[in-house]
């Protein structure tokens, strides 16, 4: 059932998009969940409770860890329903995004909108009150650098949307480590530069596979903006830097042979694959099967690291 009509005109560069028509309660509840983006915030929380081992050397409480979790999903659910509204005319031309809540029509963008909001304002509340008020500012300074800085202006005029918009996902682990101390220091801004140097090779990876998409959509990603062997060699160039920094978290997060085993085993297979990549690529050629092999470990490797670094704290704590 087609709910939106997509119109032949653009007004002010937005698709002008009809009026959703009407759904089942279950379809409604499905596409709000949509709108969250739940993948992207699974990966985010994988990083946040590590980061709290971490930083209290143990298992924290178990209500501060769900009242964290919570409030980092709901700041995270509702910057990513703030993209979807704002990307609504680029994601009805996208094939990979076509079937978006706000392009099917599931529901209006200011239904929409009035629910992104609700659920940045229950972050604040849940994290200030539960939490403390460091995390919940931090929560909330994400949303507003992904929203204003990466979707509104960066996104669509700089083909380094992704590599400064990426620092809107590394902060997930500074609000795991304050919400812990209330407090920050070296080993959480090692954290964040991990996450921050991984989200490009980890995301131009994929946009090679839809290099096309966002052509089609005029979205200057790297691939699209630069040969595809200059855009292999980033990614093998960001895969050493991030294995470098990884080696460096050992020390001065006083972790131990788990942790450094892991970083070096993962950092390598990490940068083989992007090594691979650039290998088979040429100058408007990729191989797109490499390039998601590449994506796709990416977030086995994040998962990995995190989950290591907290085994790591909790075998030699214990």
């Amino acid at each position: 059932m087609t709910a939106y009509v997509i119109l032949a005109t653009r007004r002010l560069g937005r698709v002008s998009l009809a009026a959703p028509i009407a759904r089942t309660t279950s379809q409604t509840v499905k596409g709000y969940v949509a709108l969250t983006k739940p993948r992207i915030i699974e990966l985010l929380l994988v990083t946040t409770l590590p980061t709290m081992v971490v930083a209290d050397r143990g298992v924290p409480g178990f209500w501060l860890i769900v009242a964290t979790l919570i409030g980092g999903t709901l700041a995270a659910g509702g910057a990513n329903a703030l993209n979807m509204v704002y990307d609504r005319d680029i994601d009805a031309i996208m094939e990979r995004t076509k079937n978006r809540p706000l392009v099917t029509g599931v529901m209006s963008p200011m239904a929409a909108a009035v629910f992104a909001f609700g659920l940045e304002g229950l972050s604040f509340l849940t994290l200030a009150t539960f939490v403390n008020f460091l995390s919940a500012w931090l929560a909330m300074a994400a949303t507003a650098f992904y929203v204003l800085i990466y979707t509104m202006w960066l996104k669509r005029r700089s083909k380094q949307n992704i590599v400064i918009g990426g620092a809107a996902g590394a902060v997930p682990v500074l609000i795991g480590w304050s919400a812990v101390t209330n407090s920050l220091s070296w080993t959480p801004v090692l954290l964040f530069a991990v996450i921050f140097i991984w989200t490009p090779p980890h995301f131009w990876a994929l946009a090679v596979r839809y290099r096309d998409d966002y052509r089609a959509a005029n979205v200057p990603m790297m691939p699209v903006v630069a040969s595809l062997r200059r855009t292999t060699l980033e990614i093998l160039i960001y895969s050493v830097v991030l294995w470098v920094v990884t080696m460096w978290i050992g020390p001065i997060a006083h972790l131990g042979w788990i942790y450094a085993l892991s970083a070096t085993v993962l950092g390598g297979l990490f940068t083989f694959y992007a090594l691979r990549l650039y290998r088979h690529a040429r100058e408007d050629k990729a191989d797109v099967a490499e390039a998601m092999r590449l994506f796709h470990f990416s977030i086995t490797y994040l998962t990995a690291l995190f989950v290591f670094m907290a085994v790591d704290v909790l075998v030699r704590n214990h």
